[in-house]
């Protein structure tokens, strides 16, 4: 008897933690502008409810070149990790969108983030996947409220983004990111991997910020940047000298450079900063 009733208790209590926890789905958007639906993750908090009232902050967390919207979680395990720091308050709840914007196939398969022939993700990313998320999952709709960050490739257009957008983003964090491809394109046939790698060089980041005027860079500056990338990675120049032209222009950023290298166990260590960054500028 004693042992039925423990383990009645025991089910109990783990379908109250079930119900408590947040939650990564998928869903997806049909996008007029890509002619195409695009699929995304969503992580939500535990007190999130489609037919509830309360509004959330949000964050847009990019993935890499040959990556999908399933990295974040399979890889990095996002969804736990945003538990674990939510139940420790180190982050309030948010919403984090995850969007597909790539896939392994790269010479045959669109990536990037960035407007190409006959596909222009960015388009899409700010006239209809933010509008639709955002009304969707009870999002605030605001600077104040909407954060971005990415890696490597997805580090790049989070950075970009927040260049071009800066009255949309509160914060911006970048790891291991691919902010500019100055060299020869690296790919004699022309296929979509060389699409990507010609959108990276013509939406330079470290050229924007050397040619922005006066009235841009006070924009900027409304920005919380934070470049994170390792010590032994192959795009490491690229963080420094963007980092030393926004000190240069009075642009305040973060620069941390680790020990690490480009792979998914540097992604989910910058996490556990990552997403307290996000939350504490949250509502400023």
């Amino acid at each position: 008897m004693k042992k039925t009733l423990c383990n009645i208790f025991a089910m109990l209590m783990l379908a109250t933690c079930i119900n408590t926890m947040a939650t990564v789905k998928t869903d997806s958007i049909y996008s007029t502008v890509l002619g195409e639906w695009v699929t995304y993750n969503v992580y939500t908090p535990a007190s999130f409810d489609d037919s509830g009232t309360t509004r959330y902050p949000v964050l847009y967390l990019l993935h890499g070149l040959s990556d999908t919207y399933r990295a974040w979680n399979n890889n990095a395990q996002l969804g736990e990790v945003a538990d674990e720091l939510l139940g420790e308050g180190k982050i309030c709840p948010m919403v984090i969108i995850m969007p597909n914007a790539g896939g392994p196939d790269t010479r045959n398969t669109w990536n990037g983030y960035f407007n190409m022939p006959g596909h222009n993700y960015e388009e899409f990313f700010f006239t209809e996947l933010v509008p639709y998320v955002e009304a969707k999952y009870h999002i605030y709709g605001d600077k104040s409220h909407r954060a971005i960050s990415g890696l490597s490739m997805g580090g790049g257009g989070s950075t970009v983004y927040s260049q071009k957008h800066p009255d949309m983003f509160s914060s911006c964090y970048a790891m291991s990111a691919w902010l500019d491809n100055s060299d020869n394109l690296q790919e004699a046939e022309i296929n979509k991997l060389y699409y990507v790698i010609k959108a990276v060089q013509e939406n330079s980041a470290i050229r924007f910020m050397e040619n922005a005027d006066d009235q841009t860079l006070e924009k900027l500056r409304t920005i919380h940047w934070f470049f994170d990338i390792g010590d032994d990675d192959f795009l490491l120049d690229q963080s420094q000298r963007l980092y030393i032209i926004m000190r240069y222009k009075r642009i305040k950023a973060e620069l941390r450079v680790r020990d690490g290298i480009h792979n998914w166990t540097y992604w989910k260590s910058a996490l556990y900063t990552s997403l307290p960054f996000a939350t504490s500028h949250f509502g400023e």
